[in-house]
């Protein structure tokens, strides 16, 4: 009798976020209630037996995806009235998208069956020296390896094409210049600094090398490429 009341309890909580999360204006209140669907689905699965998938549910969803999303939609700064004011043009193509998934569902609800045997396979006896997140893993990893493994790739795939399609050649990037690396010297980054005794570190008046300022470095590099461009251009004559 409680597991009823408490699966159509979080059931019916799960729905209703789910629902808040498509309808939800604030898109930061969309995740909070998609955070509490998560936790409601990891509590259905709990009551049905399955604690492996609602510990994973908890802890890759709730604790990875959901928290991205989160710091991803608080960081952008995204200018949501902006996006809503061409909402009306698209509604056509939007109503068309929705029909099309509408009678897919339909389609394939419409043509499902149940097995012949799956009554009787409700009444079998259940091996209780093995536990769930076990037999989980002898299905994954021995029936269905080689999907699981295109799963894998499929999703590696996918977040190379996420890395590729994001890469830019910003201005305030910084790149490495190995002939730059190679060809300097001591005195191109560091300057002696004399001290008199007891002014501070170093031996006697021999001084310490300091790094030198940023700007007079760059100036030195720019003077040196320079000079190396009007030697190439004197060799080409």
């Amino acid at each position: 009798m409680i597991t009823t009341i408490l699966f159509y309890l979080f059931a019916t909580v799960l729905v209703a976020s789910a629902a808040t999360v498509v309808t939800a204006r604030n898109p930061v209140h969309s995740v909070l209630f998609l955070i509490l669907a998560f936790f409601n689905a990891a509590a259905l699965f709990l009551i049905a037996g399955a604690e492996f998938l609602a510990m994973t549910l908890v802890i890759v969803y709730v604790g990875a995806v959901a928290v991205l999303f989160l710091f991803v939609v608080m960081m952008l700064d995204v200018d949501f009235i902006q996006l809503r004011s061409g909402f009306q043009r698209y509604t056509p193509v939007g109503a068309l998208v929705g029909l099309v998934l509408f009678s897919e569902l339909l389609t394939v609800i419409g043509g499902w069956k149940l097995a012949p045997q799956a009554g009787q396979l409700r009444f079998a006896p259940i091996d209780t020296k093995i536990s769930n997140t076990e037999a989980l893993g002898r299905l994954l990893y021995t029936d269905y390896v080689f999907l699981f493994q295109t799963a894998g790739l499929v999703l590696l795939v996918a977040m190379i094409g996420a890395i590729v399609l994001t890469l830019r050649d910003r201005k305030t990037s910084r790149h490495q210049n190995i002939r730059q690396q190679t060809e300097r010297k001591v005195a191109d980054t560091l300057e002696m600094v004399s001290m008199s005794l007891n002014a501070g570190t170093g031996e006697g008046d021999s001084g310490f090398y300091r790094p030198k300022p940023a700007d007079l470095v760059a100036e030195e590099h720019g003077h040196d490429d320079h000079g190396h461009g009007h030697g190439d251009h004197g060799h080409g004559h």
